[in-house]
């Protein structure tokens, strides 16, 4: 009886044991739950992680994997599109709100996002690696990005109403500080002119010219044009004519360089009109840039070697511009078109005497043909053929700004 009822216990204790929350094995299996785990024991259509090549066997194996590979099989795009917007939203919330708009390494973003245990895996999606999905972002305006050394950089643009309300009345405040500013300066230097003009207005003394001696004589002395009167003694300053002469010659040329001075500033004034309007428009046309310089029918070179020897150095004809920074090239020798990034592209340059368009800059689209090259400071010559600005002729244009036109 003892031992029946020792045995009975021993089986209750175990039974509860195994179902209690706070038991050894309960706890176990908790701790070993968290955190991450193998991705290859990872089956993204069901979200399940398993701990162990077993597990995941038995997953693949079971009746509910089996029902969602089926409705998987029927229509994959709708599923990897699912994925795809889960996870590009899930990376940008996180990088708004952890970064802002601060310039980070997309490594140490993709790192933080991943830790979180129940993320989207980036093998569901339709990008394969983490710089394709960085230049995705560059492509589709969510980041600006650019490459470094040290790797790719993505900074967040921040495109929501409110943020954008905000900015706008930030810079409305500046602005109206700074007129505030301007129109304090205006009233301070109106000041300053208007005490200035009061003490050159200042009117003279005028005194009475008296004789204190009747016998005394009153003499003039001219010296280089100006008239000081003088109550001399009794020598008198006898005037000649080589004093004449002299004061007269002073007199004329004095005229003459003011008269030349006058054509001059006249000249000066007519010509800084023209000038000025044409060195604006020089300026803007120059300033004019975008970071995009693709363009139908143009003739470029592939210069990346991820296609292998066969296309390196090969020319090839852009047939069309996708997104601005992409475009479909087919390659002059052996007829293949490819999809390929500007970054993998550069500009031709033919000869002189042959036709050439214009890609960047003030003078973007118009045809042209290149006259000369200057080696030194890599830059061409064009004369422009299209347009309103035909005849007209650019120096100094540099050669990413042009290629070949087929």
């Amino acid at each position: 009886r003892w031992g029946d009822a020792a045995g009975a216990a021993a089986a209750a204790a175990a039974a509860m044991g195994k179902s209690d929350f706070l038991s050894p094995k309960a706890i176990a299996n908790r701790i070993k739950s968290k955190g991450l785990q193998k991705l290859r024991w990872y089956c993204q259509m069901c979200q399940k992680q398993c701990r162990d090549e077993n597990g995941f066997k038995c997953h693949c194996m079971s009746e509910s994997h089996q029902r969602q590979l089926l409705l998987a099989s029927e229509d994959p795009q709708q599923f990897m599109d699912y994925f795809s917007e889960e996870f590009r939203n899930d990376f940008l919330e996180l990088l708004r709100r952890r970064f802002g708009t601060k310039r980070v390494h997309n490594n140490i973003v993709y790192n933080e996002y991943i830790s979180h245990r129940e993320h989207i895996h980036m093998n569901a999606t339709q990008w394969e690696t983490l710089t394709d999905f960085t230049k995705w972002l560059g492509r589709e305006g969510f980041c600006k990005v650019d490459e470094t050394p040290k790797g790719w950089y993505i900074q967040y643009i921040d495109r929501d109403p409110e943020t954008i309300r905000r900015q706008q009345e930030q810079e409305k405040k500046k602005k109206q500080d700074l007129d505030d500013e301007e129109k304090t300066a205006k009233f301070i230097e109106e000041q300053v002119r208007r005490g200035l003009e009061g003490k050159e207005k200042e009117s003279p003394v005028y005194t009475e010219l008296n004789r204190e001696n009747e016998e005394e004589k009153v003499a003039f002395n001219l010296n280089k044009g100006a008239s000081t009167s003088v109550a001399a003694t009794s020598k008198t300053s006898v005037l000649g004519p080589s004093a004449l002469k002299m004061v007269g010659g002073a007199g004329s040329v004095k005229r003459k360089e003011s008269a030349h001075s006058s054509s001059q500033s006249k000249e000066k004034k007519k010509k800084s009109a023209l000038d000025e309007i044409m060195e604006f428009e020089e300026e803007k046309k120059k300033t004019a840039r975008t970071d995009y310089w693709l363009q139908p029918e143009i003739v470029v070179k592939i210069v990346t070697k991820k296609l292998g020897e066969k296309y390196h150095k090969k020319k090839a004809v852009v047939k069309e511009v996708i997104d601005k920074y992409t475009a479909v090239v087919k390659v002059i020798d052996s007829g293949d078109k490819l999809k390929l990034d500007q970054t993998h592209l550069e500009t031709v340059i033919p000869a002189p005497g042959k036709k050439v368009l214009v890609l960047n800059g003030g003078y973007r689209g118009n045809e042209g043909i290149l006259e000369s090259i200057n080696e030194k400071n890599f830059s061409a010559a064009i004369i422009i053929e299209s347009g309103p600005l035909k005849g007209r002729r650019i120096e100094g244009i540099q050669y990413e700004d042009i290629s070949k036109l087929l």
